[in-house]
């Protein structure tokens, strides 16, 4: 079984963000970058296959240089081979038709992808790979299983949650779930050493127009100042609420 983890490079989430160029661009000046939490969950899960099913895992970016650092983390972890399509991920369209051909040339059965991205938490990138290689599709998945062929798979739902039977070649929207926090791989040393020598592969992107860009970005407004009031003044209390907060 060929298992392909498309990995997106995302501010850590104890960064600072700020934006430049009339905060219609985002600065990354200073910012740690890591690997997106909900394809770290799918990574583990792939690196699960290969140990228990003698899976191999390959792990692909749309990025420029700058990615590279995050793709051998990921092969430290465990993963067999990367790819990077050297290329900036504009948007949406444009990297699920980066990863759609790679999918396509190299015969993937199982491509893992986070439901969304830590940055921009678009959603929208494992669904148009599907619709573009006319694969099976799942969103929001929380467990999968693989036998030959077969597919048994749980997602999230409204109100619960579904269990869903299909077959490959699949494409999954993954998050926490298809592992727990704890199950995570941290890199050891001789993971790390490891990486070094493992293929990594750069790819020159294919042409696919630019259906959407950033016009600007807004940063949620500051939090008010603190009023504390005595417990024993309930009348200012309630004239606060009423004609300031204006909650009652």
């Amino acid at each position: 079984m060929k298992i392909l983890v498309c990995i997106s490079h995302v501010p850590d989430t104890t960064s600072k963000i700020n934006f430049i160029n009339g905060d219609s661009e985002f600065d990354t000046n200073g910012v740690q970058f890591v690997i997106n939490p909900n394809d770290e969950f799918g990574l583990t899960r792939a690196i699960w296959f290969q140990e228990q099913q003698g899976a191999t895992v390959t792990v692909v970016n749309v990025g420029g240089p700058e990615t590279e650092p995050t793709l051998r983390k990921a092969l430290a972890i465990g993963a067999n081979e990367a790819i990077r399509v050297n290329a900036n991920p504009t948007d949406g369209f444009f990297v699920a038709k980066q990863l759609a051909e790679v999918i396509k040339n190299g015969g993937y059965d199982v491509i893992i992808a986070g439901k969304e991205s830590l940055d921009y938490n678009g959603g929208m990138v494992p669904g148009m790979i599907a619709g573009i290689l006319g694969y099976n599709f799942l969103n929001s998945c929380t467990s999968i299983t693989v036998d030959g062929s077969n597919v048994k798979a749980v997602r999230e739902i409204d109100g619960g949650k579904e269990t869903v039977a299909t077959t490959l070649p699949l494409i999954i929207g993954g998050q926490k779930g298809l592992v727990e926090e704890k199950d995570l791989r941290i890199p050891n040393m001789r993971g790390i050493m490891t990486a070094r020598t493992k293929a990594l592969t750069i790819l020159e992107p294919v042409a696919a127009p630019i259906e959407t860009k950033a016009v600007k970005f807004e940063k949620p407004a500051p939090r008010s100042a603190v009023k504390l009031i005595s417990a024993d003044n309930l009348d200012e209390l309630i004239n606060l609420l009423h004609n300031e907060a204006k909650v009652i």
